[in-house]
């Protein structure tokens, strides 16, 4: 009898509807923290917006940090963790390295494990072979690229004088940093520059950048490119500022805290090309951001957050009745949607979801509106370069298989 009445009870029971799982698979130790830990914020606040206006599926999304400690093989490690978990979406910004190696373990667990697919919403690896020969239907690139960045550097600084004849190119040794190097040199003809010297160095693992600013003093160029980030861009702008090397710099992370600091005076008039600036915007966001957070959007956090918007506008146009969640409906949802940004719309290019999206090209200048690394220094806007005007082609090398439809 005592057994009867439990079943009974137990068919009367309401069933929980399955949450939505997200994964952030992050540099949350080691020397790329700084920059990990600003793209797990963002993610929480666009999730806690998508939860506040009543979560998904009949349930809050569920949010779980795993830290890779900035290598690739730790990754892979808590991807596998992550799937054990049950993780239906994983976000990842800092390194292409690491997005390289995600979005291989995406693939393969999905032609493994049909029906039961992962999505990689990568945040800020920008390596140009994401979306060409590793490009995959259940990666989405919700940042720039190289030439994006680049071809509106040179653009901006040349309209505006600033650009000079002669360039040095200096960046960090692997495929991220390599990109960068090949967008300056083709961006030459139409600069109307000389690439005077390039360097590529190794990753985070330079204590001393003196040696790299003495030889580029004694090269003599009007502007340094350079896509270094994380401790590669502070230590070189430390060394720049302790040189006083007058040179300008066109950057595509100057906006990481502690840059400005480090670089002092010598920074006013160095560029950066981004995908967010609070002084492009009304400000609307930024104030949002803060009362959320307690401090404005800055360096990754701003575009990191809209990716969340978009996936929170995408999951708004598909209905699972509470049962199990089929993530690659979410991913077509994702590749149709718009969003509107407060710089202008962010689209999916379908053949190989690298998203269309505006560019900002800004300056550090004195007494700005939004002061950086509490300083009387921070960014203006120069520019803003409209989604259509800043994409490329495809790649050639993008063969992408989606899925039956």
């Amino acid at each position: 009898m005592i057994a009867a009445t439990s079943a009974a009870a137990l068919t009367a029971s309401p069933l929980h509807a399955e949450p939505l799982k997200i994964g952030i698979i992050e540099s949350l130790s080691g020397a790329q923290t700084s920059t990990g830990r600003l793209y797990a914020n963002a993610v929480k606040y666009g999730v806690d917006r998508i939860n506040e206006a009543g979560g998904f599926n009949g349930e809050p999304v569920v949010v779980t940090e795993y830290d890779n400690a900035g290598g690739a093989p730790d990754a892979a490690d808590k991807f596998r963790n992550a799937v054990a978990d049950g993780v239906d979406i994983i976000f990842q910004g800092a390194s292409s390295a690491i997005a390289g190696q995600l979005t291989e373990d995406v693939r393969k667990h999905n032609l493994r494990n049909p029906g039961d697919e992962v999505i990689f919403i990568n945040l800020g690896g920008e390596a140009m072979e994401l979306t060409g020969e590793k490009c995959q239907f259940y990666h989405f690139r919700y940042t720039t690229t190289a030439p994006m960045r680049v071809n509106a550097l040179v653009g901006a600084m040349k309209e505006s004088g600033d650009l000079g004849t002669k360039v040095y190119s200096i960046n960090q040794n692997y495929s991220w940093g390599q990109d960068m190097q090949a967008a300056a040199a083709a961006a030459a003809a139409d600069g109307g520059y000389t690439v005077v010297d390039e360097v590529l160095h190794d990753v985070n693992k330079i204590q001393d950048f003196a040696p790299f600013v003495a030889r580029i003093s004694s090269a003599a160029p009007d502007t340094v490119f350079t896509g270094n980030w994380s401790n590669d861009l502070l230590l070189l702008m430390k060394a720049a500022g302790d040189a006083g090397l007058d040179v300008t710099f066109a950057t595509a992370f100057l906006d990481q805290p502690g840059n400005i600091a480090n670089a002092g005076k010598t920074a006013i008039g160095h560029y950066i090309a981004n995908n967010y600036d609070n002084a492009a915007t009304d400000g609307k966001f930024a104030e949002d951001y803060k009362t959320a957070t307690g401090h404005y959007p800055i360096f990754v956090e701003g575009h990191s957050a809209f990716a969340l918007g978009a996936l929170q506008q995408a999951l708004g146009t598909v209905d699972f009745g509470g049962g199990d969640i089929d993530v690659t409906k979410i991913a077509l949802a994702l590749e149709n949607t718009t969003y509107e940004t407060p710089l202008g719309p962010v689209s999916v290019r379908k053949e190989d979801h690298q998203t269309i999206r505006p560019v900002v090209v800004s300056k550090v200048v004195e007494n700005p509106k939004y002061p950086a690394d509490e300083t009387n220094m921070g960014f203006e806007t120069v520019k803003v370069i409209a989604g259509e005007d800043a994409i490329y082609p495809v790649q050639d090398s993008c063969k992408m298989e989606r899925p039956a439809e």
